[in-house]
């Protein structure tokens, strides 16, 4: 089950492929952040014991989807390098109350709503790549499965630190922030814009 309130539109996909290589890039910088939040999260809070080993866990599995996106962009021959940053995780991020733990609490459902679209649109580009290059649809619907396990995870961390009706009570505020937030960003070759 995906958390996101809103699908993402029809043409979505077909822009993606259109431009394949761009967003293979951004998906390499969006695995390597994933990595870099968990990692951070775990230095943050080293007094919550139960998201230690999860989080040492995702930044684990993150790390080597960067390298395996890596590996795939240098098959295609593009070269990795710096990106202009999206607008996405910042605009999600300014919903945050300011206070822990509530802090906490939203920063784990960014993080959930993140892998749910990110699960979402590797779905579609997995469905798209399917007749042009099989193994990268294959490698996109593997990563569709873990982006989706990735969300389950990072609710149940929420649900650590706060009442499990106040984290979904949060998480549905949250999911149509991130849907107007989707919304309103202009078009271009990312999985979250």
């Amino acid at each position: 089950m995906r958390l996101i309130a809103s699908q993402t539109e029809p043409g979505w996909a077909a822009h993606a492929l259109a431009h394949l290589d761009e967003v293979l890039v951004d998906h390499a910088h969006l695995e390597r952040k994933a990595a870099g939040t968990a990692l951070r999260l775990l230095f943050q809070y080293p007094d919550r014991l139960a998201l230690q080993a999860p989080l040492a866990a995702l930044a684990r599995e993150e790390l080597a989807h960067f390298e395996e996106v890596l590996a795939h962009l240098a098959r295609r021959g593009v070269a990795f390098g710096r990106q202009q940053p999206s607008q996405y995780a910042g605009r999600l991020r300014a919903a945050a109350r300011s206070r822990d733990p509530e802090r906490l609490v939203d920063t784990l459902l960014f993080c959930a709503l993140i892998e749910s679209r990110s699960c979402e649109r590797l779905g579609l580009l997995a469905e798209a790549l399917a007749s042009l290059d099989a193994d990268l649809a294959r490698f996109y619907a593997g990563l569709e499965r873990a982006e989706a396990r990735h969300q389950n995870v990072y609710v149940e961390l929420a649900e650590t630190v706060a009442a499990r009706d106040d984290v979904r009570a949060r998480l549905a505020e949250l999911a149509k922030h991130e849907a107007d937030v989707v919304a309103s960003l202009p078009r271009a070759p990312r999985l979250h814009s």
